[in-house]
């Protein structure tokens, strides 16, 4: 995110009445001195915006639907029509297909390369939503990583091939 991005979306906020205007002149220099990579999640830890307040400041940026990705249960099968890592660097994930209309939910859907990533791997019609980055790449590890109660299908397939071998 550029300097830009942080300057106008201090503006919305203020527009918005979710800081006042003085507050969002101090919040910059506060963010540069920080630590954390993006100013959303700046925002986040240190208490300025909830969330909510968040995710309705980025649909107005963006001018696209916002969405909170925190406790949703997506399609394991949609995420799997994409690379783990190229969801991660993109810090997107998709939320659902309706015929030839596949919503991805993006931390910044005016990215230009998004679409020519996607297309790589889906030949939907792509609609974005905006959602918090940090909340987005949780979801993509949780549904990636398997669960420890989960069967490996290659172990599986090991196994069935080694009874048939044996002899009985």
């Amino acid at each position: 995110m550029s300097d830009n991005f942080e300057v106008k979306f201090l503006q919305i906020l203020a527009e918005l009445h979710m800081i006042r205007a003085e507050d969002a002149v101090k919040v910059l220099p506060s963010y540069h001195e920080s630590d954390v990579d993006q100013i959303d999640e700046f925002l986040l830890s240190e208490g300025i915006l909830d969330q909510e307040s968040l995710l309705q400041a980025l649909s107005e940026y963006y001018q696209v639907p916002s969405f909170d990705v925190e406790g949703y249960f997506f399609e394991r099968h949609l995420l799997h029509m994409f690379p783990k890592s190229m969801l991660l660097r993109n810090e997107m994930i998709p939320l659902q297909v309706d015929e030839n209309m596949m919503i991805m939910i993006a931390a910044e859907p005016d990215n230009p390369d998004l679409l020519l990533e996607i297309g790589e791997y889906v030949s939907y019609d792509i609609r974005f939503y905006v959602g918090v980055a940090r909340n987005i790449c949780d979801a993509v590890k949780e549904y990636y990583d398997k669960a420890d109660t989960e069967i490996n299908d290659d172990n599986e397939d090991i196994d069935k091939e080694h009874l048939l071998q044996q002899d009985f």
